[in-house]
């Protein structure tokens, strides 16, 4: 545990258990994060056929592309104006964003107002979101990266599974709307009071992880650029440039198993509460899991566990297609939550492990635009392949993709692990 001289005002450390407090009202948050993008992965994908009428896969994910295009976006900010201007403001704009978000898919006339919900939404998410990833990991200082991740990931995606769980539930028994997203009022509610009254800005100890850090390496560095640091996380630097990758294809696939498996399965006769059952499956293994995986990853290392989540996730996708019947797609949803557990978490320490605390919630800003942007780039991709060759193509295509990226992976990332990266000479940025 790091700890400054005493100043006359409140000591900062670091570390888990010295803010257990504020690390668990952050876990909480974020579970409301999850919960209200939890609303639509069973019932927004078949409100576009069902109420709005829209028979092709390209307009159908088009409310992905907004919500996916405006998240990366967001992220990219939210990292940037939180080192400018403290976490808290950022996490209380993100609520505020997404407070009429359940509102406009309950009252909207036309599929357009789905669509600009998920524009909101995707705001609201990527403010929301990075901004409790940054300050978790503020928090926890550099030893337990990968179970802050895991922790943060966990609350996320099992508030995800439960709300798509409950939202289709909701919908079997009472309609597609406007029961499924009354919940979603009281979820940006409680997050935005949270927020505002019981959450702590942690920039300070970010500044004290970097003031330690630049003393023990290098205090003559720069503060690099914005461009520059845009560069590093997407090209330059090969691991950061790895993780980008890697995050933007797990995207990439989460979002067509978010708009086209339901549809999928719908058309394989599946009724809509086994839907429900599958798509909230998928999420939930994927949050539970992550409180194992993040802190594996402190203790076996990133890249390995990476590479094989991805390649675990293929299987997953590929079982979708390749399956038949309720037992094996539930099959396909848990490989592929585990999979993603094995991912997630961990590709975020790999970017915290890399970038100087001086920089890193930028970092984590450009990582997270690429992660997200696979949102989009995955509808528009997955859209015109269900169109022009069906959907078991383009299911199968983007598990071929998802492979891929595990290969690069496997090739290009080397080992960031804390101790491993210190007895290697260091990282291979601007420290």
């Amino acid at each position: 545990m790091i700890e400054p001289a005493s100043h006359g005002v409140a000591p900062i450390h670091l570390g888990l258990r010295a803010n257990w407090e504020q690390f668990t009202l952050l876990v909480i948050v974020n579970a409301f994060v999850g919960a209200m993008v939890g609303l639509e992965r069973a019932v927004v994908p078949l409100l576009a056929e069902e109420e709005f009428g829209l028979m092709t896969k390209t307009v159908t994910l088009s409310f992905l592309v907004s919500f996916g295009a405006v998240k990366a976006l967001a992220n990219l900010f939210a990292g940037r104006l939180s080192d400018r201007l403290g976490r808290k403001r950022i996490l209380i704009a993100g609520w505020l964003i997404g407070l009429p978000v359940p509102l406009m898919i309950m009252a909207a006339p036309s599929w357009d107002w789905v669509v600009a919900a998920n524009i909101l939404l995707g705001v609201n998410q990527g403010l929301c979101w990075s901004t409790t990833v940054i300050m978790k990991i503020d928090l926890v200082g550099p030893k337990q990266r990968g179970l802050a991740m895991g922790l943060n990931e966990f609350a996320g995606y099992v508030a995800v599974a439960l709300s798509a769980l409950a939202t289709g539930y909701l919908a079997s028994a009472y309609g597609l709307r406007p029961a499924p997203f009354i919940p979603g009022l009281f979820f940006a509610a409680i997050g935005l009071l949270l927020s505002i009254f019981f959450v702590r800005d942690t920039r300070g100890h970010a500044h004290l992880e970097a003031s330690v850090q630049s003393s023990v390496i290098s205090p003559s560095s720069p503060q690099p650029a914005f461009a520059q640091i845009l560069l590093l996380t997407s090209w330059k630097d090969r691991t950061l440039f790895s993780a980008s990758q890697a995050g933007m294809i797990n995207n990439l696939n989460d979002g067509v198993v978010w708009g086209l498996v339901p549809i999928f399965l719908a058309g394989a006769g599946l009724p809509l509460e086994a839907i429900a059952l599958v798509a909230a499956t998928y999420p939930g293994v994927w949050g539970l899991s992550q409180l194992v995986t993040g802190g594996l990853s402190d203790r076996w290392g990133r890249k390995w566990l990476i590479a094989s989540g991805m390649w675990v996730q293929a299987l997953g996708i590929a079982l979708f297609v390749m399956g038949s019947g309720l037992a094996l797609w539930l099959a396909a949803s848990v490989l592929l939550g585990l999979g993603t557990a094995m991912v997630y978490p961990t590709l975020l320490a790999v970017i915290s492990d890399v970038a100087h605390p001086g920089w890193r919630a930028s970092a984590v800003g450009v990582y997270r635009l690429w992660r997200d942007g696979g949102y989009a780039v995955g509808a528009l991709l997955a859209g015109a392949l269900a169109d022009a060759f069906g959907l078991p193509v383009a299911i199968l295509a983007v598990g071929a993709l998802t492979l891929l990226s595990g290969v690069v992976v496997a090739g290009v990332t080397r080992e960031t692990l804390p101790h491993s990266r210190v007895s290697s000479g260091g990282p291979s940025v601007v420290e």
